[in-house]
């Protein structure tokens, strides 16, 4: 609220603030605001009516001139609580809580005894913590580097992929469908079941075959996901492609049906939700699960958790190994 004061010095001020201030408490700040300017051109270093004035303006949303008035109180009266409480509420309506943590720790130390302060700085500094950490959630979030998350697994793909264009090829693939898949989870809370190919640029046939396969009826009953499988494998024979990546949401699979043998029983990761990645090659298969999370209102998925593909493979292998002939 607006404050009494003390005297003015010049007398002339006197009755302008005393009407601001009934204009005040009867919710009319913007004339406050008004008679309080009028007062100060009468009487320009009286701390009280730019601490009155700051208050107005914090009312009216004019933020910018409510902080200049709170600084001109400080600078007018540096030993004043009521300057820093000003400026401390002021930062607060700006959402800039560490400066107005600061601010009010200041008018601790001029009216300790303060319950009002205290409990100001109380609620402050956990907003400035959640702020904080929304900010750190927006920035994992709009942040995605799956390329440096993946890079110790260049020495294994240069490895096995031998020829240096062929396994930057592969590894660019499996970084860009695992930053596609992340950002879709995080702008809609879910990711399309679908198999990836990385089709070879001179024998496919790509009037015929297309980079992307859709499984969502996959994990309907066992039968649908062998001959989903079998159906897969033949189309990555056929289309020549090189790789290829799965993307399934947990909340398809099956456990019983999918993993059979011990593979339910090895999951350590609880009840997170999230959604599976699987890499196949012929020489070369990985396995991913990405947890996800909502916080602070956001949904955020967290680093990949890898997994051993033998126990929770999301579908059999789907290229024959070099020198097989099994199909």
């Amino acid at each position: 609220m607006a404050e009494k004061g003390a005297a003015a010095s010049g007398g002339g001020g006197a009755a302008l603030k005393d009407q601001g201030n009934e204009f005040f408490k009867a919710g009319n700040h913007l004339k406050a605001a008004a008679l309080y300017t009028q007062a100060i051109k009468l009487e320009p270093n009286n701390p009280t009516l730019y601490s009155n004035r700051a208050a107005a303006f914090l009312h009216l949303v004019k933020l910018s001139k409510a902080l200049a008035d709170a600084e001109m109180t400080i600078t007018l009266k540096p030993q004043w609580e009521k300057g820093y409480f000003r400026k401390g509420c002021i930062l607060e309506a700006m959402e800039r809580y560490d400066d107005a943590v600061a601010a009010f720790q200041v008018a601790s130390q001029y009216n300790p005894q303060s319950v009002e302060i205290s409990k100001k700085i109380k609620r402050l500094t956990q907003l400035a913590r959640e702020k904080k950490r929304a900010e750190e959630v927006e920035n994992i979030r709009s942040n995605i580097n799956m390329g440096k998350f993946l890079e110790p697994l260049k020495p294994e793909f240069s490895a096995k992929f031998g020829a240096e264009e062929l396994w930057q090829d592969i590894f660019s693939f499996l970084v860009d469908i695992m930053e596609s898949a992340i950002k879709a989870w995080h702008e809609t809370g879910k990711v399309d079941p679908r198999v990836n190919f990385l089709l070879d640029k001179l024998k496919t046939q790509t009037d015929k075959y297309a980079p992307v396969v859709n499984i969502d009826k996959a994990f309907e009953s066992p039968d649908t996901h062998s001959s989903c499988f079998t159906f897969l494998r033949q189309y990555a024979e056929e289309s020549f492609a090189r790789a290829s990546c799965l993307i399934a949401p947990k909340d398809i699979i099956s456990y019983p049906q999918v993993w059979k043998g011990q593979g339910s029983r090895k999951w350590k990761l609880g009840h997170s939700d999230g959604f599976f990645v699987q890499f196949e090659s012929p020489v070369l298969r990985k396995l991913w699960f990405i947890p996800s999370s909502t916080e602070k209102g956001r949904t955020l998925c967290r680093n990949p958790e890898d997994l051993d593909i033998s126990a929770h493979e999301v579908l059999p292998r789907l290229f024959k190994e070099p020198g097989s002939n099994v199909r």
